[in-house]
């Protein structure tokens, strides 16, 4: 057999372990376009999902970061009630200096060949005005600029979600949900983490922030009184929550045995590098873990709500779902002594069992 084949035979391998419907590889030589969209499953509705730009350092590890993507956006619809299915797409490549109009626009183009099966919006490395782009050649794109019809930026909507499951573990943990007195430390400080930091701090909690930026770093906590601490000092800053809201993984093999806070809560996708592991391993140590593919769904609330013609205030009625959301996964951990990721993982795949049924009625 060839390397070419082997190659294959492993693309169809990862998509078959995951139960991923369709992996389309998209590439422009004129645009410099190297794009990879996933469709994890369309049982709710079309698949949905973010375009991260981002430099990987091999296409095995792009393929793998949008699988494992594309599965959670499938789970976070399917959790917090919405008729949308999982997708999601990456571009290869160094958003900073590689992006252009005609890139976008590209890219675009292969969204419209598939007929509606994936709907894309803004993520890591894209903005609003890369979604201007690609609207200019598909319609399946949400988060474009409220100026030309959209619902704009979505991450308010995220921050509130994860601050809403914030609360929720907090009154599991403390017995109330009043987060006056309690201590955070927010890892990233994007525009959700810092909209994050925001609620936070107005309900007078203690947060840490840090971030690989510096100077947004010293800007944002000088803005919200934080207090700025450097990377090597999350784990030893005693404090009750931890909120990841950078890129994920940050819970991993080497990280897990340092973890001493009651909470781990943020927006932050895939924040457990090894999701049965490192979640049965934060339930042994007794640390509450808010599923984030849940907490962090405020976003996908706003695109499901652009496509559904849906106000802001209907939007922020649906993310303050989030908090029961939350409280259910909760009991149903503590019920069955399971991880509450796994507790998440059940109440998702059995919406999408039920509606299957439905479906398959008539």
């Amino acid at each position: 057999m060839s390397d070419n084949s082997s190659a294959i035979n492993s693309v169809l391998d990862q998509l078959s372990a995951q139960g991923h419907k369709k992996v389309v590889f998209c590439n422009d030589p004129d645009t410099g376009l190297k794009a990879i969209i996933a469709i994890h499953d369309t049982t709710l509705g079309p698949a949905i999902g973010g375009t991260r730009m981002w430099n990987y350092d091999t296409e095995a590890e792009a393929l793998e970061d949008v699988l494992r993507l594309s599965r959670s956006m499938t789970y976070k619809a399917a959790i917090t009630g919405i008729n949308l299915g999982g997708g999601k797409a990456v571009i290869i490549g160094d958003s900073r200096k590689g992006k252009s109009e005609a890139m976008m626009r590209s890219f675009g183009r292969f969204i419209k060949n598939l007929n509606g099966e994936f709907i894309t919006a803004e993520d890591v490395g894209t903005t609003t005005r890369d979604m201007e782009f690609i609207r200019m050649e598909t319609s399946h794109v949400t988060g474009v600029p409220e100026s030309i019809g959209g619902a704009g930026d979505p991450s308010p909507f995220s921050a509130k979600g994860v601050y809403l499951g914030i609360k929720a573990c907090v009154k599991e943990v403390f017995g109330t949900d009043m987060l006056a007195g309690k201590s955070v430390v927010v890892q990233g400080i994007g525009s959700v983490g810092e909209h994050l930091v925001e609620l936070l701090r107005n309900e007078n909690m203690q947060v840490y922030v840090s971030d690989i930026n510096e100077e947004r770093l010293q800007q944002v906590a000088a803005k919200y009184k934080a207090k700025p601490i450097s990377a090597d000092k999350i784990f030893g800053t005693g404090a009750d929550i931890y909120a990841p809201c950078a890129l994920g993984a940050t819970i991993n093999d080497y990280t897990i045995d340092k973890l001493n806070f009651s909470i781990i809560a943020g927006s932050a996708n895939n924040q457990l590098a090894d999701e049965a592991k490192h979640g049965k391993m934060l339930h042994e140590k007794n640390i509450l873990f808010a599923p984030d593919y849940l907490i962090n769904a405020g976003g996908l609330i706003s695109c499901y709500s652009e496509l559904t013609g849906f106000g802001k205030k209907r939007t922020m009625q649906l993310t303050e779902h989030i908090y029961d959301a939350t409280r259910n996964v909760i009991k149903m951990s503590k019920q069955e002594n399971i991880p509450t990721i796994i507790a998440a993982n059940r109440i998702a795949e059995q919406r999408i069992i039920d509606i299957k049924k439905i479906k398959s009625s008539f």
